[in-house]
């Protein structure tokens, strides 16, 4: 604490102002332990910048406000924190240590830190590559990670006993009927191991009775205006919670509810009534984004616009794998960036698993005589639009 602050130690006064922000980007930096010392980085908290402490409280509240750290939703993936309250040098301090990540890189609120030397930094395109390639031996898919915060109290048993088992990739495994619940769940990577029965981030994903308490962004929110844009009246909102399968069918049942007729009417002919989008378009599409999307390092929600001329469905996340700006919608161009989401997926029925979901939703569009979605692709998400005429 006395030392001079290094690319291991910081000190902060308080946590006033921008103090509580800096001790986050420092604690991502230390996560990412682009030096590789392998030990973890320590803020000591209540001291001043000699390393004298200037005799700051510490209390439940600082140490509390510390260890929110953690669970804020701020730092993606997950990280490994302790926050102590310890006697140095005479006088009681808050100290905070964060173990290097065991997958990198590790972002706070989208952007990767680093600490060279004393200072803080945002991480260059190389310095992203380096932890990259450091950690990617012993990497773990960022769905198989563990939530250590949450208990397998968190996750619907029911469920998964009633509508996820078998797995098709397990199912050979899955086939002992002696086994109990607890090795089934590690069996389907739903939890890390017998021994450490912690959810897995796809395991909350699937199961989770409240996922959106550990992965914040893992939601959709529906908008609906009375014109073509933005801007225009709000006449219906809605935010769809909950584990994939009920966030898909609460978002499902809004876009039904909200699906009026058209009524096309012609001489010497029956009335012939069609709905505005065909909902087994709109199931694709949606569906699509929701298992797609990318849930390392966002916080952002799917976001359904529902507009008088058209849908919008705007996700995070640029394609992914083989799958380019260029390519993207094209029968072949297959790549998925959530393989245990999409094998999960499909015993809830939600997804076919032959990553045909657009050229389906395209069929469908063009058999109700709609324009086929239109698919915009940004550096950091992507914009799907679907009209009612051409």
């Amino acid at each position: 604490m006395a030392d001079l602050e290094s690319d291991l130690v910081a000190r902060k006064a308080s946590l006033e102002g921008a103090a509580p922000r800096r001790i986050r980007a420092t604690v991502c930096a230390y996560t990412n332990d682009l030096p590789r010392h392998a030990r973890p980085g320590v803020i000591f908290v209540g001291v001043s910048s000699s390393g004298r402490p200037p005799a700051l409280p510490i209390t439940d509240r600082p140490l509390a406000q510390l260890a929110a750290i953690r669970t804020a939703g701020d730092i993606v993936p997950p990280l490994s924190l302790t926050v102590e309250e310890r006697t140095l040098l005479g006088t009681e301090v808050a100290v905070v240590a964060a173990q290097p990540a065991a997958s990198a890189p590790v972002r706070c609120k989208g952007q990767i830190w680093i600490r060279i030397g004393s200072r803080l930094a945002g991480a260059s395109a190389q310095d992203e590559r380096t932890p990259n390639k450091k950690c990617r031996p012993r990497d773990r898919r960022f769905a198989t990670m563990p939530l250590p915060s949450s208990g397998i109290a968190g996750l619907d048993l029911r469920r998964f006993e009633q509508e996820c088992l078998p797995l098709p990739v397990h199912a050979a495994d899955l086939a002992e009927h002696d086994r109990t619940a607890t090795e089934r769940l590690a069996a389907t990577k739903m939890i890390v191991s017998v021994a450490d029965p912690a959810p897995t981030i796809g395991g909350m994903l699937v199961l989770g009775k409240q996922p959106q308490d550990f992965l914040p962004g893992a939601y959709v929110l529906f908008l609906r205006t009375a014109g073509t844009e933005l801007s225009d009246e709000v006449v219906a909102e809605g935010i769809c919670k909950g584990s994939v399968a009920d966030l898909i069918r609460r978002l499902e049942d809004k876009l039904a509810s909200r699906n009026r007729p058209d009524v096309d009417l012609k001489p010497d002919a029956p009335e012939i009534h069609r709905s505005m989008f065909p909902l087994g378009a709109l199931r694709q599409l949606v569906r699509n984004a929701v298992m797609h999307r990318t849930y390392a390092g966002a916080n952002a929600p799917v976001r359904v616009l529902r507009f008088e001329d058209r849908i919008a469905i705007i996700s995070a996340g640029r394609p992914y794998g083989t799958v380019t700006a260029q390519t993207f919608g094209r029968l072949g161009a297959v790549a998925c960036r959530n393989p245990f989401l999409a094998e999960a997926m499909r015993p809830l029925g939600l997804v076919q698993g032959f990553g045909l979901g657009i050229q389906a939703a395209q069929s469908a569009l063009r058999a109700a005589g709609r324009p086929e979605p239109e698919f915009r692709v940004e550096p950091n998400w992507l914009h799907c639009a679907a009209r009612t005429h051409p």
